[in-house]
């Protein structure tokens, strides 16, 4: 079982097969595939809990509806490992509280018709075979609570939501890796060969090996190698509304594909949210402040396809509504960079995520065979060379975040 604690000097290691910088479950789970790997793996993280920065922020859900490629190659086998998490940490009855009450996509523009029917006809030709395209009757009649509005839509049973918080915690006790609490990663040490240690504010710890998992300040952490690595990281928000009798719990995650708002149930309430294509890009950042009307800018969008929404708000208090703010982190693909950098040996990257949670199991476990060598860094084609490569392949799935 993985040792997570706040490292005294007795504690704190001198050197390390692989070392990975950020606790959140996209770390934890690299930690998590290094370890099994047989390497003895060290993570560290600036903060006095796992998970505790931009995972929590998250809504927390999975899907296989991408018309990428690269994402699907990921998305699907995470979402496998998800449904066999007790089996993967090997601890039995282990609860991640997984739920499988779909994704739906939903438009009320004729002209986005046939955009749909494509996702649908692209998901199959990658193996998402059980994705839906729904419409007219068959539409309303699955999911009563929309506008009569609403003309069409993509569906999948198997996409869901689960707990990010116990899956990381789960990754962490299933590894033998050790998870350093308020250590924050201060510089990247190079000689001759690449990469030879990491420098934090309780000391050094020697290794040929450093994964960059560090989320937003994943940038950062690239200035200490001394990259200037194509990340921008971007203020998301999302509202917990308390429980209200008006919110269907059996919904899927739904989502207006013309507004880029979305809603899922959540213990009688709701999470609901809108990816503001205006949004700039920001700095890197643990405090992230919400907007005073954000709340109420996405109850209104929401009433348009899910009208609902509209009672809900009228019977509102403040104490019904709670905000917070994270930060996506876009590369200019929308696609993560996994992999090595070749221009600093032993550096490599698992950075870069609008979708974090719902990849972190297969990504985590890419990198783990990329470190051993039981992946070529040219099968893998979310490489971070891909750009100067020129073999990039941007995709148009459904909410990714910009536009």
């Amino acid at each position: 079982m993985g040792q997570v604690l706040i490292p005294d000097a007795e504690a704190f290691p001198a050197v390390a097969d692989a070392l990975v910088i950020d606790g959140g479950i996209v770390g934890v789970a690299t930690a998590f595939w290094l370890s099994r790997a047989g390497l003895d793996t060290v993570l560290v993280e600036m903060r006095d809990g796992l998970s505790t920065l931009t995972t929590p922020q998250s809504v927390e859900c999975f899907r296989a509806q991408f018309t990428e490629p690269a994402m699907a190659e990921l998305a699907k086998p995470s979402i496998e490992l998800f449904e066999n998490f007790s089996e993967l940490i090997g601890i039995p009855g282990y609860d991640i509280s997984l739920r499988h009450q779909g994704y739906l996509f939903v438009t009320d523009d004729p002209g986005m018709v046939g955009q749909l029917e494509a996702a649908v006809e692209k998901h199959h030709t990658l193996g998402v075979t059980d994705s839906e395209f729904l419409s007219g009757k068959e539409l309303h009649t699955r999911f009563p609570y929309l506008s009569e509005r609403a003309v069409a839509a993509t569906f999948r049973q198997r996409d869901g939501w689960l707990s990010s918080h116990e899956a990381t915690q789960g990754f962490a006790k299933g590894s033998s890796a050790r998870f350093l609490l308020e250590t924050r990663a201060t510089g990247i040490l190079q000689d001759g060969q690449g990469v030879s240690g990491v420098e934090t504010t309780r000391g050094i710890i020697a290794t040929r090996t450093v994964v960059n998992a560090a989320g937003p300040f994943a940038g950062v952490v690239g200035r200490m190698a001394g990259l200037e690595l194509p990340l921008e990281p971007v203020r998301r928000q999302k509202v917990f509304i308390a429980p209200q009798p008006q919110i269907p719990q059996d919904a899927p995650l739904s989502i207006d594909l013309g507004q880029d708002v979305y809603w899922r149930p959540e213990t009688g309430g709701a999470y609901i949210a809108w990816v503001d294509p205006d949004e700039p890009v920001s700095e890197p950042a643990e405090e992230i402040p919400t907007d005073l009307y954000h709340a109420a800018t996405v109850l209104d969008k929401l009433t348009r396809l899910f009208p609902f929404w509209e009672e809900v708000a009228e019977d509102l208090k403040k104490a019904d509504v709670r905000p917070s703010a994270g930060q996506y982190v876009y590369t200019p693909d929308e696609q993560p960079l996994i992999g090595p950098v070749p221009a600093v040996p032993g550096f490599y990257l698992n950075c870069g995520y609008w979708a974090g949670v719902m990849l972190s199991p297969e990504a985590g476990k890419r990198v783990a065979d990329l470190v051993t060598g039981a992946m070529a860094p040219q099968d893998n084609p979310l490489r971070p060379t891909r750009y100067e490569e020129g073999v990039v392949a941007e995709g148009d799935s459904f909410l990714r975040g910009r536009r």
